[in-house]
């Protein structure tokens, strides 16, 4: 049922989004360094690397640059464009067609790449894997000011900090969503994500999935 919901949905969005996807693209094109697309590597369904789709808001090769993999608030390889892009969670738009295309649903454990994936022990990473990645859930409502917590730390040891800080508690919500996975649910996540993203400062999702702060 909810592979139903997610072709419809994602059909609907790139439809109904598709002025401001072409808006970005040609903007993408015509400024910073010309990339529209950004794909990278993430872990997916039964711990199966598939490639992530996004608009392009950080500079070339960023990845062997400062934090790798991670991205802080204010890092120097985002892009002014994308800057704007990442505020509004535009970049992640593209997504929509790893959605219909079935390597991701609407609403699932955040994928990650390899290296934070790695974080989660082996139980973790087998159940985490053991459905398909979202767009968001339990852990990205949570961490929606991911890049905050991270810009505490220094480029240097970002990843510690995500792995001392982040991984245990995401581990705990991803596997909180597994357990209660049902069509209802999939429906209070997507409310709740549209709800933090127009109202960031609520906490609506710390009653709603009854989260401890």
């Amino acid at each position: 049922m909810q592979r139903f919901f997610d072709i419809i949905f994602s059909l609907l969005a790139i439809a109904i989004l598709f002025p401001i996807l072409l808006i970005c693209i040609v903007f993408l094109k015509l400024t910073g360094e010309g990339e529209v697309f950004y794909k990278q590597l993430r872990v997916g369904q039964k711990q199966k690397l598939f490639k992530l789709i996004k608009f392009a808001t950080m500079k070339k090769n960023s990845e062997k640059m400062g934090a790798g993999t991670l991205t802080l608030k204010n890092d120097s390889r985002v892009l002014p464009f994308g800057k704007f892009l990442r505020k509004t969670k535009i970049n992640e738009l593209p997504q929509l067609f790893n959605i219909f295309l079935g390597s991701m649903s609407f609403v699932g454990p955040r994928p990650l790449a390899e290296k934070q994936f790695n974080h989660y022990n082996e139980s973790q990473r087998e159940k985490i894997a053991s459905i398909k990645p979202g767009l968001t859930g339990f852990g990205s409502i949570y961490f929606r000011d991911e890049e905050q917590i991270l810009h505490e730390s220094s480029e240097h040891n970002a990843d510690e900090i995500y792995k001392k800080k982040i991984a245990p508690i995401k581990a705990k919500l991803e596997q909180k969503y597994i357990e209660q996975k049902n069509i209802k649910t999939y429906f209070v996540v997507l409310f709740l994500t549209f709800a933090v993203v127009v109202f960031p400062k609520s906490n609506l999702h710390i009653k709603v999935l009854n989260i401890d702060e």
